[in-house]
């Protein structure tokens, strides 16, 4: 059995609505970041860094979302675009989604990660906003969403849909973006989403 560590809203959604997408079978274990669990005992024994998802397996335990993403294809021969070239296009937005608009969004509350003085905290929080809506328009532009990321439905839709959840908290319309905002309402129809709902986890 998986066991997957996660926080309600967090990019660990995308790997229980990817488990739920493949239909292995996982159990689901809340950590309340609302009391810094994250940062403490027990957890730190399932994953040093602090931060979900974890996903403890047979094998050991694997941390970052793109890692696990790549382990749950592996393991169930699903959702890896059938060429080469599709296959480097789904990782290529994850990559961007990781490495960009993530850490657009990190700034709104993590600022202690990259500096100390109030004064930073509220300059990085002011530009959320901006940097956000610029990733959105460059996903608008970039994708096709016809409806997925690529031809069929791959790892790079649930990445792309929890990271757009956050968007309208971080000040963003993403109703100014029409593809971006049709494919959330897409996604909110599928039954692995609505699974992860029904669990309270998104």
């Amino acid at each position: 059995m998986l066991t997957l560590h996660y926080a309600p809203k967090t990019i660990s959604i995308a790997v229980a609505i990817t488990l739920e997408e493949v239909g292995l079978a996982y159990d689901a274990v809340a950590v309340d970041f609302a009391s810094g669990a994250q940062a403490k005992e027990p957890y730190l024994s399932v994953n040093p860094k602090g931060r979900v998802p974890a996903l403890v397996t047979g094998a050991g335990t694997l941390t970052e979302t793109g890692a696990i993403l790549e382990f749950i294809a592996e393991t169930s021969g699903q959702l890896i675009p059938d060429t080469p070239m599709a296959t480097a296009r789904m990782r290529e937005v994850m990559f961007y989604l990781a490495s960009t608009m993530h850490v657009n969004h990190a700034h709104k509350m993590r600022g202690h990660r990259w500096a100390d003085q109030q004064s930073s905290f509220d300059d990085m929080t002011a530009k959320v906003a901006e940097t956000m809506a610029a990733s959105c328009a460059y996903l608008e532009e970039m994708l096709t969403l016809d409806p997925f990321v690529t031809k069929d439905f791959s790892l790079a839709d649930p990445y792309l849909f929890m990271v757009l959840s956050w968007v309208p908290g971080d000040g963003v319309d993403l109703a100014a973006y029409p593809k971006l905002s049709a494919f959330v309402d897409m996604m909110k129809t599928r039954p692995s989403v609505q699974a992860v709902i029904a669990k309270g986890m998104l």
